[in-house]
């Protein structure tokens, strides 16, 4: 007999989205742009960044941890991003600036992150 994840509805998406994490035993997600089929251009029905983010931008990758979450995006989506992205709830990483580890080092521990956050 399987479990079932306990869903809390009036909770926020990215709560939602711990949740399941935890019932399954991860400690983090990533999520990109593309769709299954690595397609740069998807449905609406494929924007599982811009869902759980609420950054609608053609590119990026969100990293949400336990404690954490993350958009790594370049510099044409940094101003709406920073629009776009919850205050408070999500971190801005900016791709190609000083000190920002790209999302491979992070997760890696080399860029400072490590999945510690």
């Amino acid at each position: 007999m399987s479990k079932k994840a306990k869903i809390t509805h009036g909770l926020p998406k990215i709560e939602l989205l711990r949740d399941l994490l935890r019932h399954n035993g991860l400690d983090a997600m990533i999520i990109g742009s593309e769709d299954s089929h690595l397609s740069e251009y998807v449905a609406p029905r494929d924007e599982r960044r811009a869902w759980i983010s609420g950054f609608t931008g053609s590119a990026g990758t969100a990293v949400i941890t336990m404690t954490a979450a993350y958009l790594w995006t370049d510099g044409r989506y940094w101003t709406q991003a920073s629009a776009q992205l919850a205050a408070g709830e999500w971190r801005l990483m900016k791709v190609a600036e000083p000190g920002v580890p790209t999302v491979e080092e992070w997760l890696g521990g080399g860029g400072g992150g490590g999945g510690n956050g």
